[in-house]
């Protein structure tokens, strides 16, 4: 007997309770040994049709061999009382194990080992034509040690009691509407199980951003509104993670290539200003054209220069106020971004905030770049000079005035 058992000894020799839809399981002492038992609620075995489903689902329990299954024998004493005596091994609920263990919520892996445990297993069932329906924590059975997911009673073999509230009692709100309604049962019922359970899951810790949307829809409250199948929500929580992670490397391999061409640009040597003189005296042999000479006596046709000239001017023009208006609106705007990260709050982060905060700034700053050149016509080449060039007039002025309200706040504490 370990400790555990011997504690339950000394109190009602029952250890792990916890209450199923079908009745109360523990973990009690049968024949000088300890294992699982389901005492069936009363109430339940005074309906005929109850007690012949529980015959049927003891029956097909021991011909499965599915994983995450546990099996069970049907005992029924002198009394006529009835309960389920488990295969052997130590289970508890997913209830119990938070009550007894609540970080292992932030272990890696266990709350996504869950999830797919469940679908697989899930999806064993459907292909027998079974549907477990309660997902709630207290019917949702774990191994001990390993943490396995293990399933017992499913309750699409009780779906014609007249009564499912009765049957699922408090853990009615873990079964899909359709359900307690006596709607249609299908997959998509057990898409609404696993999302509720996941749910109450993510109430102990952050949901993270692949499962949102994924659970929002499992749950929706029509069935035509969810997923098909359990295995499309598992696919949708993989692609989520898959695209999740792939904008992750793409921001920080953009984030590395603005750090090195900045400090490219930064190492560049300054172009000194060159002021062009044109000669004061030149021969008359070296330029033809200025001399007066004719490009039509070598057999060159005449070009309308003025039409050309009018048309270049067009375009410039149109050139320059298009870069006018980006430079008004990219200035303001890159003022207004770059002002959540030059700060004097913002300053006094720690690194890793800081890093997280300029990384988010820097990738705003690059989508506005480019929306902004596309509405004035710009090419992205140029568009992309013009808002490198106004992000450092404006990160070199804030830093400056950052330096002098820094010195000003030194110089009071003094």
């Amino acid at each position: 007997m370990n400790y555990e058992e011997l504690l339950a000894a000394k109190s009602d020799g029952k250890q792990y309770k916890t209450q199923l839809p079908l009745g109360e399981y523990c973990r009690q002492q049968v024949d000088g040994k300890y294992c699982g038992v389901v005492s069936i609620r009363s109430e339940l075995t005074d309906n005929v049709f109850f007690t012949e489903a529980l015959k049927r689902e003891a029956e097909w329990n021991g011909r499965q061999h599915f994983a995450h299954q546990l099996h069970f024998s049907l005992q029924t004493d002198e009394r006529g009382r009835m309960s389920l005596e488990v295969e052997p091994g130590t289970y508890f609920s997913l209830d119990h194990l938070l009550r007894e263990n609540p970080a292992v919520i932030a272990e890696k892996g266990f709350l996504e080992n869950t999830f797919q445990a469940l679908v697989e297993v899930t999806e064993s069932l459907h292909e027998a034509g079974i549907s477990h329906l309660c997902y709630s924590p207290k019917s949702v059975l774990v191994r001990r040690g390993d943490h396995s997911v293990m399933l017992l009673s499913h309750g699409s073999f009780y779906q014609h009691l007249r009564d499912q509230r009765l049957l699922y009692g408090d853990d009615a709100d873990f079964v899909a509407p359709e359900v307690l309604d006596h709607g249609t049962i299908d997959e998509r019922s057990d898409v609404y199980g696993i999302g509720r359970l996941m749910e109450a899951l993510f109430a102990h810790t952050e949901m993270p951003v692949t499962f949102r949307k994924v659970i929002t829809k499992a749950v929706s409250l029509a069935p035509e509104d969810r997923y098909a199948t359990p295995h499309d929500m598992l696919k949708a929580v993989t692609q989520r993670s898959s695209v999740y992670k792939t904008a992750l490397s793409l921001t920080g391999a953009t984030i590395v290539a603005l750090l090195v061409l900045g400090i490219y640009l930064e190492s560049m040597p300054d172009t000194p200003n060159i002021e062009y003189v044109k000669p004061a005296e030149r021969l008359s042999t070296d330029d033809l054209l200025d001399d007066g000479f004719s490009p039509e006596e070598l057999g060159v046709m005449a070009v309308d220069s003025a039409t050309t000239d009018s048309m270049l001017v067009t375009q410039k023009a149109y050139q320059e106020k298009a870069e006018a208006i980006f430079r008004k609106k990219y200035e303001r705007e890159a003022d207004r971004i770059l002002s959540k990260i030059y700060n004097t709050e913002s300053m006094s982060y720690s690194e890793k905030r800081f890093s997280a905060e300029s990384q988010a700034t820097l990738k705003e700053l690059m989508e506005l770049q480019q929306q902004m050149g596309e509405e004035a016509s710009l090419t992205p080449e140029r568009s992309q000079l013009l808002a490198s060039e106004i992000i450092d007039r404006i990160s070199n002025k804030k830093k400056k005035e950052l330096q002098v309200i820094r010195k000003g706040m030194a110089q009071s504490e003094e």
